[in-house]
């Protein structure tokens, strides 16, 4: 069940979850509004609740609207792109052969076949992107579950347009961001803790919190540079 409500000119989506408490969330990049709601709580009661936390709500939107966007790509030579937070200078190789990104010294080579359009180019840079987070997070789970008590059982790594991670804790699923692969390290590792922690409470209540305080006291730090960071230049949805 999905309804809108409207909070002086901020307009906020609530969806009915089988929860005890109502969840605000804001998302990137425009800071769309979004409730979790109990299945049988009155829609004026979710009202007044938001409007308490619309000083909150305005806060949060100025600094996502704030945030710094990537250029758009284009995929030629010496154009900037990031891996694990360093900078390297794009250069094209166009050959009759498959596909291959390869790092040397500052510069990112990307091998692909003569006539490959800005699509597909796309397609090549993010897929090698999935795999770089993929070879990376094993170790993460390898240090972090014995540490924490859990057991992820699968790992999903996508493009995600409005999170760095989610966690389905019913199936002990976790899904990352691609993008991930852009950022410094410690950003990947404390998007792992804090998915990892939603296998212990699947809220972001005052319980989550204190787990995060537990297993990494600087998350807050790591979390405000990851936001700081540029995001993608498109228009995420939501």
């Amino acid at each position: 069940m999905r309804d809108t409500i409207d909070l002086g000119g901020i307009s906020a989506d609530v969806v009915r979850k089988k929860i005890k408490n109502v969840h605000l969330s804001v998302y990137p990049p425009d800071g769309k509004v979004r409730i979790a709601a109990p299945l049988h709580m009155e829609l004026d009661t979710i009202r007044v609740f938001a409007i308490s936390k619309l000083a909150w709500i305005k806060s949060q939107q100025r600094k996502m609207q704030a945030q710094e966007r990537e250029t758009p790509r284009e995929y030629l030579d010496r154009e900037s792109h990031y891996v694990w937070g360093k900078r390297y200078l794009l250069k094209v190789i166009e050959t009759d052969a498959a596909p291959v990104i390869t790092l040397k010294h500052s510069k990112m080579v990307l091998q692909l076949r003569p006539g490959t359009n800005d699509e597909r180019r796309q397609e090549i840079l993010d897929g090698w992107y999935r795999e770089q987070i993929k070879a990376a997070v094993p170790a993460l789970f390898a240090k972090w579950e014995p540490l924490m008590g859990v057991k992820a059982r699968g790992l999903f790594v996508q493009k995600m347009k409005t999170k760095w991670g989610s966690c389905n804790p019913s199936s002990g699923n976790i899904r990352l961001n691609t993008d991930l692969a852009k950022k410094p390290p410690e950003c990947l590792e404390y998007i792992v803790v804090h998915e990892l922690a939603h296998l212990i409470e699947p809220t972001h209540n005052a319980r989550f919190t204190s787990l995060m305080e537990l297993f990494m006291p600087k998350w807050r730090h790591i979390k405000e540079e990851l936001n700081n960071l540029p995001v993608r230049h498109e228009a995420w949805g939501y």
